[in-house]
């Protein structure tokens, strides 16, 4: 008696669940767009971000699996504690489904362990660390627009070649500068190059001037910036003013977005070297999504704004596959479903949520070579994706097989 009672209790269970893995939960597929809208990686990702995701939406018909698509924002402030709260509230309280961006690799680490307590999709494009792959990565987890093995393997590989061989870094004192540092460090010496030094500053630093000094007393050829946004802008603009470059010096912006090289203008800004995953100029495809873009924000777009529209535009095509929101679902559709679009060429995803696609070694033009508004980089060569990332094994992550 006892057997059959049990084992009708898990019919109902099974029954219940397959119920619920047939639908929309709250009959609405609801997207967090979680990233800085007013600090120093706002113009990078920010209200930009968000924008994306709403395309994508609008792509869709609005609609997916029968259902309405809803985008809300918030901001981290570049804090673990705030992005953690706030991913707790958007489940628990909100319904949200997906996460998506949040740049700032301290904050996407945090929530990366919440999304997968929680059991809920989480679409990474800002956040750089590889580690969001390798030793934290999560059964849904997806990392989409570039990571720290990928800008390493491009900026770091390129320059060590053309004569950068010996090394100091400027580097942004979390998670992300010092996956950075490490992953170029380790790019230099492979290539028979040396680290003569490393210095750490705080996030959001206004002042580089002591960090700078060192780095120029260094001797090293090149002054890698493991930073981003505007600590990449604050540290290249005073590393003019201290005619670091003038001196012999080589500056390697390690993660460098167009809009960084928009707000230093083409002047500080030239032939500075690069990796990046997307740039607006390359085809036709990038250019009218570029220009669509550019008419809703008044800017063109980052890799991480290009990354969560691709990122938000895959996983709403997984729902509408599954027919549910559910998570097991949806992550196992979005690694079966095929990924292409204006971002990601020549794509794979793999099983730990890595995804790989070709990546842009690239070069700053000067301003006699730019044609006009946002025509700033040319691109040097194409990164294949198996080039660029690191593989299944190389990853270090702990459940993929």
């Amino acid at each position: 008696m006892i057997a059959r009672l049990l084992a009708g209790a898990a019919l109902v269970a099974l029954g219940t669940g397959m119920a619920h893995a047939q639908g929309i939960s709250g009959d609405v597929v609801r997207i967090g767009v979680l990233n800085d809208r007013s600090g120093l990686y706002a113009d990078l990702g920010g209200e930009g971000s968000a924008v994306a995701a709403r395309m994508a939406a609008e792509e869709m018909g609005g609609k997916v699996a029968g259902k309405p698509i809803e985008v809300i924002v918030a901001d981290h402030q570049n804090k673990a504690d705030i992005g953690s709260n706030i991913a707790r509230q958007w489940i628990d309280r909100d319904g949200v489904d997906v996460i998506a961006d949040v740049p700032n690799s301290g904050v996407a680490l945090a929530v990366q362990e919440i999304v997968r307590e929680k059991n809920r999709i989480f679409l990474i494009s800002g956040a750089a660390t590889a580690a969001l792959t390798g030793k934290s990565c999560s059964p849904n987890g997806f990392h989409w627009a570039y990571d720290t093995t990928a800008l390493a393997r491009g900026t770091g590989n390129a320059m060590v070649k053309e004569g950068g061989q010996s090394w100091f870094f400027l580097t942004a004192d979390y998670a992300f500068g010092h996956q950075l540092e490490s992953d170029t460090a380790a790019v230099v010496k492979a290539n028979g190059g040396q680290v003569t030094g490393t210095v750490r500053h705080p996030l959001n630093t206004q002042d580089f001037s002591s960090f700078l000094l060192q780095a120029q007393s260094s001797g090293a050829k090149v002054i890698g910036l493991a930073n981003a946004g505007g600590d990449t802008i604050n540290s290249i603009k005073q590393a003019a003013e201290f005619g670091i470059t003038q001196s012999g010096q080589q500056l390697a912006g390690l993660l460098l977005f167009i809009t960084d090289v928009h707000a230093l203008g083409l002047a500080s800004a030239q032939d500075l070297m690069l990796t990046t995953g997307f740039y607006w100029d390359m085809d036709d495809q990038t250019r009218a999504w570029s220009e669509s873009f550019e008419a809703k924000t008044g800017t063109k777009p980052t890799m991480v704004q290009a990354g969560v529209y691709s990122a938000v535009r895959h996983y709403l095509k997984a729902v509408e596959a599954a027919g549910t929101d559910e998570a097991g679902a949806v992550a196992r559709q979005m690694r079966e479903l095929p990924v292409s679009d204006m971002f990601a060429r020549n794509a794979k995803l793999l099983p730990n949520g890595r995804l790989i696609h070709d990546m842009y070694l690239a070069r700053v033009k000067t301003p006699a070579e730019s044609k006009g508004a946002w025509d700033y980089y040319e691109i040097v060569r194409t990164i294949p994706g198996e080039e660029a990332y690191a593989s299944l094994a190389e990853s270090g992550c702990p459940t993929a097989n």
